[in-house]
């Protein structure tokens, strides 16, 4: 059961990461970034579009990054590491479900997702 619960976790941060990306840089990022939409320090400078791309797939990494994480959890034995990392994962995908869920008024698609996560990184614990 952990394990599924944790493979079940890691896809979920996978699959998330990359529909940020792709629906991010879609719907969002590149739209922005067309010349015809640019204004301020966008317009003027590369650099700062250059960051905001980045910026943006940079947090599909960290989803991925946490992805595998849980991934190697999933197939090693439990521990008082293990514990420790499963509650820090666990408190992280809460915090992001919460402030997804604020910030966004609850319209951004994201925060049940960390909220799931969030549980089953608890499964193991439990």
């Amino acid at each position: 059961m952990n394990e599924l619960a944790l493979t079940l976790a890691a896809f979920l941060l996978f699959g998330t990461g990359i529909v940020h990306s792709v629906l991010g840089e879609r719907r969002l990022i590149g739209p922005l970034l067309t010349p015809e939409k640019r204004s301020g320090l966008l317009e003027n400078s590369k650099f700062a579009r250059q960051v905001l791309r980045f910026a943006w797939h940079l947090t599909t990494l960290t989803l991925w990054g946490f992805a595998a994480i849980l991934s190697g959890l999933a197939v090693s034995p439990p521990g008082q590491q293990t514990a420790t990392t499963l509650a820090i994962m666990a408190m992280i995908c809460l915090l992001c479900a919460v402030y997804i869920f604020v910030t966004s008024g609850a319209r951004h698609l994201a925060w049940p997702v960390f909220l799931v996560a969030a549980g089953l990184c608890v499964v193991p614990l439990v």
